[in-house]
């Protein structure tokens, strides 16, 4: 086996951004992502967000690629939330498309920290705002850290 240390913060939403993560089904959703990454052999450092959106630190081997990860946990989710906690008739779906930065392990513990925090970031106006983003609607920021940017 090959020697990797390959982290990423991936954010994506909910479709047009409903409130479809609710507390009642929040925990469940997260524990089948963990359990869905740790059989594609992934490491899942930290999860969490609000109703409309959902943060990931993870390791991601080199034999899988960011966009296969990314839409096997997506689809399968949804798939699970429709069909094994579904309560109502209300379709759970994610938005296309995902935002992804990449990281080095010094700034791991700082972005495990503000995913594992995000209810009270929200709560308390105090996002970094480039890592809020789930789409591009500019170029991408520049080398930034989680130390360093700009909150408010």
């Amino acid at each position: 086996m090959s020697l990797w240390r390959l982290y990423y913060h991936i954010i994506w939403t909910t479709k047009e951004r409903q409130p479809l993560i609710t507390s009642d089904k929040e925990e469940k959703l997260y524990a089948y992502i963990i359990n869905k990454a740790n059989q594609l052999n992934c490491i899942i450092h930290a999860i969490g967000g609000i109703e409309d959106h959902i943060h990931l630190v993870v390791s991601i081997p080199p034999t899988l690629s960011i966009s296969e990860f990314v839409k096997k946990i997506k689809g399968s989710s949804a798939h699970h939330m429709n069909h094994v906690l579904s309560t109502s008739s209300d379709k759970f779906t994610w938005q296309e498309g995902y935002g992804i930065f990449s990281m080095g392990y010094k700034q791991l513990e700082k972005a495990v920290t503000y995913v594992n925090n995000q209810k009270q970031h929200h709560l308390n106006q105090s996002l970094i705002f480039a890592l809020e983003e789930a789409t591009s609607k500019n170029d991408p920021p520049t080398i930034w850290q989680y130390s360093s940017e700009k909150t408010v």
